[in-house]
């Protein structure tokens, strides 16, 4: 496969008719906005690609909020992309074909918590920080943490997990039932609160990862988990990142349930040190946290320290009170705005593989070799419990050469992980970047099936057009 442009061509636009943005504005009103920042604010997300705003912005407030502004979208076959908080890394926010962003942002609130059942339902601008401090005093919480502070509906659109993935798994497995509205602006549930069901096609996870690109997501159920009786977190310094990740395989292979496993190279410890003012060894390192009993976690803690040794771990450190783990996943979280911060002016370029666990040591050596051979800087954090790394690059975006570069050691680093039998993304989804690299994962028969999907329940190709599926 050769590298495909960096940057997206934007495709043939279809303009918002007078008639629609009339509409819009008598129903929404101030809620209604062409103004340039706020267009602009809504053009943008976290990858490496150029702004591209959408023609208007409708601030939605309600299930039928957005079932007005899909309906006029579908009556004027007027592209809608949804929005939460911006903070994807793919493309899946830019308007390239125009129309419509519907900003989701105000639809935050929890509108039921069901403790007994361990479920809760919110609306899709409610973030995991604010889900979490809200259902605080049930004794509960909702472990899906991808690292930025997004919004529960990003999460279920990308299919996001994050750093308790290793344990908790990822929101496929969290999101329990859906109220969507769909490309006609009609309004469905999918799923029950029920904790399993074999009635009829499973269309909860049909949208869940579909990426605005099938409906929108108005309503959200969720698994909930108790709250550990007890927490410890630990850091573990490595001679290498092949150190750090052979003894992260021994550890899941040996059943241990760690709850996380992060992995942060030698320069990402580097940024956050600089960043938080911390004082880390600047060597790889594996952030890790236990959950259980007291008397389980001190065993879990026991093994991982006594398997770390056989690969030259040192220096362990254990954080057992709550400001210590929250210094600690603090800076872990950071990592990506530090890292961009050692080179200013730059964008990030993240990459998202994720491979089976016994293959993960070698596909991180072999991206690692590629970057050193190309002088590219780089830095590497990953949830390596389950196989999944970043390995992301700090270009320069006026820099055409070194965009094109970086593009083609993502590819090489795609291509190897899907020969190891992994896949192209672990978390971030496909927006715009992924797409050249799904023909090579699902071969021509899924993506034809895909396609069929697609058309069947978005006939007129409204629903964030141009992401994940070229039609």
């Amino acid at each position: 496969m050769n590298a495909p442009d960096p940057h997206p061509i934007v495709q043939a636009m279809r303009p918002v008719p007078s008639a629609m943005l009339d509409a819009l504005r008598a129903r929404f009103g101030e809620r209604c906005s062409t103004a340039q920042a706020v267009r602009e604010q809504h053009g943008r997300d976290e990858s490496v690609y150029p702004m591209m705003p959408p023609e208007v912005v409708v601030f939605c407030e309600s299930t039928d909020d957005v079932a007005a502004v899909v309906k006029l979208a579908d009556l004027h076959e007027v592209p809608v992309i949804p929005f939460g908080v911006g903070s994807s890394v793919e493309g899946h926010l830019l308007a390239i074909q125009g129309g419509v962003s519907i900003d989701l942002s105000r639809m935050d609130k929890v509108l039921a918590v069901h403790p007994e059942d361990l479920t809760v339902t919110v609306q899709p601008g409610v973030t995991r920080e604010q889900l979490n401090r809200e259902i605080r005093d049930t004794g509960l919480f909702f472990p899906i943490d991808p690292g930025a502070n997004a919004s529960i509906g990003g999460m279920s659109a990308t299919r996001a997990s994050g750093t308790n993935a290793v344990r908790y798994g990822t929101m496929r497995e969290n999101v329990l039932a859906l109220q969507v509205v769909t490309a006609s602006g009609d309004i469905i549930r999918t799923g029950t609160r029920a904790k399993k069901s074999s009635a009829g096609y499973d269309l909860t996870r049909l949208y869940v990862g579909s990426e605005g690109t099938l409906g929108v997501m108005t309503e959200i159920t969720l698994k909930l988990y108790p709250l550990p009786e007890a927490v410890s977190a630990a850091i573990c310094q490595f001679p290498s990142v092949d150190a750090a990740v052979r003894a992260t395989i021994q550890i899941i292979q040996m059943g241990v349930p760690i709850a996380r496993c992060e992995l942060l190279d030698a320069n990402a410890v580097r940024a956050v040190n600089k960043h938080d003012k911390l004082n880390l060894q600047e060597s790889p390192m594996l952030l890790m946290e236990f959950h259980g009993s007291e008397s389980g976690v001190k065993e879990q803690a026991e093994t991982v320290q006594e398997i770390a040794k056989e690969f030259g771990g040192t220096d362990f450190q254990w954080a057992t009170t709550p400001e210590e783990r929250t210094r600690l996943w603090t800076a872990r979280h950071h990592a990506y705005f530090a890292a961009v911060q050692t080179r200013p002016g730059c964008r990030c370029q993240a990459g998202d593989v994720c491979v089976p666990i016994s293959r993960l040591a070698e596909c991180i050596d072999a991206a690692m070799s590629d970057s050193e051979a190309h002088g590219v800087p780089y830095w590497i954090v990953g949830h390596v419990g389950d196989g999944n790394f970043h390995l992301s690059w700090l270009l320069d975006p006026n820099d055409a050469a070194e965009a094109q570069r970086v593009e083609e050691l993502n590819v090489r680093m795609v291509q190897r992980a899907q020969q190891m039998e992994g896949t192209c993304t672990g978390e971030h989804g496909v927006g715009l970047h992924k797409m050249p690299y799904l023909l090579g994962e699902h071969g021509e028969g899924a993506m034809a099936v895909m396609r069929s999907l697609k058309r069947a329940l978005d006939p007129k190709n409204i629903m964030n057009p141009g992401k994940m599926l070229a039609l």
